[in-house]
């Protein structure tokens, strides 16, 4: 099963913590953390890179690098993330190898099926709702276009884009296996509680969609005819 929560730490905002941050997550049971540092010279985004991965390794939790599949293969991590003005998901997993993932955003439906014909492992979609966490984001698509990429794969969909603790279960109902969140995490006095909270949304909303499933399995509702 995809990881629910997908947790973005993003150097902007983190103020130098990103190891302790990285550990307080995992160990509240998160097991997908991505680092994001677009302002961050080379060397001193694969020596966090480096810490990041080695000390998530024993953890139970993959390490995505953003944007940079050669940082992610020197770095030992779980896999790239890339977006659309980035290398292809195919050019970025031969840089960093088969054995890693590799993750791609997309901003519209157009993006959404040129991105499940190829390799990726996953396909993030957004920004969801408003977010402030991207200098020039793209325009908002609402949960009306997780429900249209959902016909469309069945490769796991990452939601991201202003996504809080209030707005998570309509994302996840709407068909989303994760959803990636930046500054609710961050932002929170406790990111390790705030993290617990989200799973334990994701866990409500997979319970309540699989009872649904088997009622309807067992009364015919849904069917036609």
């Amino acid at each position: 099963m995809f990881p629910p929560l997908y947790a973005v730490l993003d150097n902007e905002l983190l103020d130098g913590r990103p190891v302790a941050c990285a550990k307080a997550l995992s160990a509240a049971g998160v097991q997908l953390i991505q680092y994001r540092a677009k302002r961050l010279a080379s060397r001193e985004y694969l020596r966090t890179c480096s810490a990041l991965a080695e000390t998530l390794a024993s953890r139970n939790a993959r390490f995505i690098v953003n944007d940079r599949p050669d940082i992610a293969a020197m770095a030992g991590a779980g896999g790239v993330h890339v977006g659309q003005q980035d290398l292809t998901p195919e050019d970025a997993r031969r840089i960093c190898g088969s054995g890693r993932w590799v993750g791609v955003s997309t901003h519209n439906l157009e993006q959404f099926r040129a991105a499940a014909k190829t390799s990726a492992d996953y396909i993030a979609i957004g920004p969801i709702f408003a977010t402030s966490t991207k200098e020039k984001p793209d325009p908002v698509v609402g949960t009306a276009l997780i429900r249209e990429a959902r016909k469309l794969t069945r490769k796991p969909i990452v939601a991201i884009g202003g996504i809080t603790l209030s707005r998570a279960a309509e994302v996840y109902a709407a068909g989303a296996d994760s959803v990636a969140v930046v500054r609710d995490l961050i932002a929170a006095g406790d990111p390790a509680t705030r993290a617990k909270e989200f799973l334990a949304i994701a866990a409500e909303v997979r319970e309540n969609s699989r009872g649904n499933s088997v009622f309807n399995s067992r009364t015919g509702a849904g069917k036609n005819g």
